[in-house]
């Protein structure tokens, strides 16, 4: 199975799958920490979340999967939603919280 398959039955068998640096419960960085504090606002308790720094192939193919540059990712019933900025201001807007409802 390639990488791209790997995401695709990540993202697709997951409602809220988030790929970032560190865990959920201890991020390595301050916007997936930042995403997953906006995810457990809106009441997402279980995220299924991918380490990029253990899984240095995941990281460079989610890049390429969702042809965005950065990370994390947050991706909801199988489509991407975007980075920190993103998900922050669409937390702001009310947006998330309709989508992941």
């Amino acid at each position: 199975m390639s990488v791209q398959d790997t995401i695709k039955q990540q993202v697709t068998s997951n409602k809220v799958v988030l790929y970032m640096k560190g865990s959920p419960d201890f991020p390595q960085c301050g916007f997936s920490a930042r995403a997953v504090q906006v995810l457990r606002a809106c009441g997402v308790e279980d995220i299924f979340s991918v380490d990029v720094l253990e899984e240095p192939e995941i990281r460079q193919g989610i890049k390429d999967y969702a042809n965005w540059p950065t990370i994390p990712q947050l991706y909801v019933n199988g489509e991407f939603v975007g980075g920190s900025d993103i998900v922050t201001e669409m937390y702001q807007s009310g947006e998330l919280q309709k989508l992941l409802k």
